[in-house]
């Protein structure tokens, strides 16, 4: 096939767990570090064998924190994807990593090996949001990790930010904002945060002894963020993401368009080959489902592949919409959308598109429908109706 392929890899260990994450994440499981990277590598050649797709043009290791695998680790899954899929030479490698689980030494091997984008996770610069979150890192050591990462060679960098915490002033966000530019990032993402089931932090909020957070004030939260971010030079491209020009994410924007991609190691999901599916959640079942396997899988399938679902095509074209509507500059491409679909979905949701273009909340015109500055504070509205 033509189109471009993408592949997630999940890396679920962590040292520590942060009281707001819900993600597929264990501690205290480092002892099965070396077996998973066999377990990932023998899931990568099941997948490939069989890989439809010409090229791969991105690879982002996600968590968890994949920074507690060695350069060595990492290099020997890199070598594997080129082995076995056909990667592009300017293909984007990404790395998600703690601020202080990583020094310049550790940085410089790890760019050594192909990885030539970094995501660190700041969330906040204020001490006692760090505290309640349960971070392991401050500020010092947030530059610092940053200082490594451009001497390491990263030219492309991304800082996590959260805002809409409880007991979080405006102040304290702009403060968080502030110096979070200083550190001149390329690429900002900024997520509200959400109180998700069997975190601590949704049973602090549930029992009282934290507040509800307040949504209109997340709404200025956003609000300042879009204006300061604007005055820096970042340009909004998702209703979560901001880039300096060129450095938008190509691994998220695969996502965004809902184009294929590979999802490989325990608790990930994937959409290629029309099948969407998540694979098994526990390291040492994934270890023990993909060793010394004999069998040979339709692609995407693999021994460890769960609730796998093969998208019909009413499901993908709304998926398309809801996904493609996030990105706030490109929106959905009408002639693209007719080249996939064989159909204009103006034409499919006319009622829907015209009562929000009427409301403000959307933009038409012959070539795309994008959700407008106000739209974006209220895109769940529109999501849902177009499901």
């Amino acid at each position: 096939m033509s189109l471009p392929l993408s592949i997630y890899l999940h890396i679920p260990f962590c040292r520590s767990k942060c009281t707001y994450c819900a993600f597929n994440t264990y501690t205290k499981q480092e002892s099965l570090i070396a077996p998973f990277v066999d377990a990932l590598i023998s899931e990568l050649r099941i997948v490939g064998k069989w890989n439809p797709y010409s090229r791969v043009h991105t690879i982002f290791f996600g968590g968890g924190t994949p920074s507690l695998l060695t350069p060595e680790q990492l290099n020997k899954i890199i070598d594997t994807i080129r082995q076995s899929y056909s990667l592009t030479p300017d293909a984007e490698i990404s790395i998600e990593a703690n601020p202080n689980d990583i020094t310049f030494e550790y940085l410089h091997a790890v760019r050594a090996t192909g990885v030539n984008r970094i995501s660190l996770g700041m969330q906040s610069a204020n001490a006692h949001e760090l505290k309640l979150f349960a971070r392991r890192h401050d500020n010092d050591g947030m530059a610092h990790a940053v200082s490594a990462a451009r001497r390491a060679g990263f030219k492309s960098l991304n800082l996590d930010l959260i805002y809409g915490i409880p007991h979080q002033s405006l102040s304290d966000w702009q403060w968080s904002l502030q110096q979070m530019l200083a550190l001149k990032p390329d690429h900002v993402s900024l997520y509200a945060l959400g109180l998700e089931e069997g975190t601590p932090l949704k049973e602090w909020v549930d029992s009282g002894r934290l507040p509800t957070p307040d949504d209109d004030l997340a709404a200025d939260m956003y609000d300042l963020a879009s204006d300061l971010l604007a005055a820096h030079g970042y340009g909004q491209y998702e209703i979560s993401n901001w880039a300096k020009p060129g450095y938008e994410c190509r691994h998220n924007i695969q996502y965004w368009r809902n184009l294929p991609y590979i999802g490989v190691g325990p608790g990930a999901h994937g959409f290629a080959g029309g099948v969407r599916y998540a694979s098994v959640l526990t390291p040492k079942k994934y270890i023990d489902l993909l060793t010394n396997v004999t069998e040979t899988y339709e692609f995407p399938y693999t021994p460890a592949t769960r609730d796998a679902v093969v998208v019909d095509r009413t499901t993908e074209i709304a998926e398309t919409l809801i996904m493609g509507l996030r990105l706030t500059k490109e929106g959905i491409q009408r002639d693209t959308f007719i080249q996939r679909f064989d159909e204009d979905f103006v034409n499919l949701h006319q009622d829907t598109i015209s009562k929000y273009q009427a409301s403000g909340l959307l933009t038409v015109d012959e070539e795309a429908v994008r959700i407008t500055d106000k739209g974006r504070l209220l895109s769940n509205l529109i999501f849902r109706e177009l499901v």
